[in-house]
């Protein structure tokens, strides 16, 4: 596992402890585990971070956040991944979820205008919304298990790396 590139772009600790959304989490940020990257708690921070992606909410970071403590994982990396749903991909993603949801749901997909409002949010959870939630809830989940297992593999497999160099030193 690329450790060393993982921690050269971890934000410190410190930083995110005065974060000003991450502070309601007070004293819980002091857990050491939540700073550790290890084999169990990096591929943890994964899944919690590419589930956490997938939900269309503001505050992405803090509920990551509080996965991360409610599952003792990596905070950084579990903060760090809900990044993948910013201004320039959030569009495609969210499209994708929507499509995939109305394939499950037997629907046709239906064409809509996008409008930067509330009232076309709630306009819009009505029609397009069951469709379009429904797919976030299963990309999460398969995009979370799919990073899980990659990066324990991963890990798993730098680790008998680095034991078959060393029997042959």
């Amino acid at each position: 596992m690329p450790k060393k590139l993982i921690k050269k772009y971890m934000p410190k600790p410190e930083t995110l402890r005065e974060h000003k959304h991450l502070r309601i989490f007070g004293r819980l940020l002091h857990n050491p585990n939540l700073w550790a990257l290890n084999r169990r708690s990096a591929p943890g921070a994964f899944a919690i971070g590419l589930f956490v992606a997938w939900i269309p909410m503001p505050f992405q970071m803090v509920v990551a956040a509080a996965f991360a403590i409610l599952f003792n994982v990596n905070i950084p990396v579990s903060v760090a991944l809900v990044w993948i749903t910013n201004p320039l991909t959030m569009p495609v993603m969210f499209y994708g979820a929507y499509l995939l949801g109305a394939k499950i749901l037997g629907h046709a997909p239906q064409e809509f205008a996008f409008e930067a409002s509330w009232q076309w949010i709630e306009s819009s959870l009505a029609t397009i919304g069951p469709a379009f939630l429904l797919g976030c809830l299963v990309l999460g989940v398969i995009f979370s298990a799919l990073g899980y297992l990659t990066i324990s593999n991963l890990w798993k497999y730098s680790i008998m790396f680095k034991w078959q160099k060393r029997k042959t030193k």
